[in-house]
């Protein structure tokens, strides 16, 4: 089970070749368990500029696991991002904290093309799936135990 991040939603959903949308594809074609958020689908589904790509999205969308924002969710998303701040690192969108605040809630790891997550991983015990460290035929998480 792995929750997507909207950046490789995008590069997958425009053709881009990229490690992380080789990992989605592989994940698709052997049916693995594919999450999303309400942030995520609302970014992903922003960005579509024809209302048939909209309407595209959303409906391929509802074949995968929704997973529900709560009161905990958005008070933990506060807490990563001020953990953060504390260690000087500034996240440069909170809704990278809310997906991230969702992904450890759910102990699920996240797959993703964005830098903001990468301190999360390091200081806040957010798993994700490394693709760029070397090429294997199988991706490894990272991420250190919540403290």
């Amino acid at each position: 089970m792995t929750i997507i991040d909207t950046t490789v939603w995008i590069d997958f959903f425009h053709g881009k070749n990229t490690p992380e949308t080789e990992t989605l594809q592989h994940m698709l074609n052997a049916g693995e368990d594919i999450c999303i958020c309400g942030v995520i689908l609302t970014e992903v589904l922003q960005g579509t500029r024809e209302d048939a790509d909209f309407k595209k999205v959303a409906s391929h969308f509802e074949a995968f696991l929704f997973l529900p924002m709560h009161h905990s969710t958005f008070i933990s998303s506060a807490k990563l991002y001020r953990t953060l701040r504390r260690r000087g690192i500034t996240i440069r969108n909170a809704v990278d904290c809310m997906i991230a605040a969702v992904a450890i809630e759910h102990d699920i790891p996240l797959l993703h093309h964005d830098r903001d997550f990468e301190p999360l991983a390091e200081y806040c015990g957010l798993k994700v799936i490394k693709t760029r460290e070397k090429p294997t035929s199988k991706s490894s998480v990272r991420g250190k135990p919540r403290r």
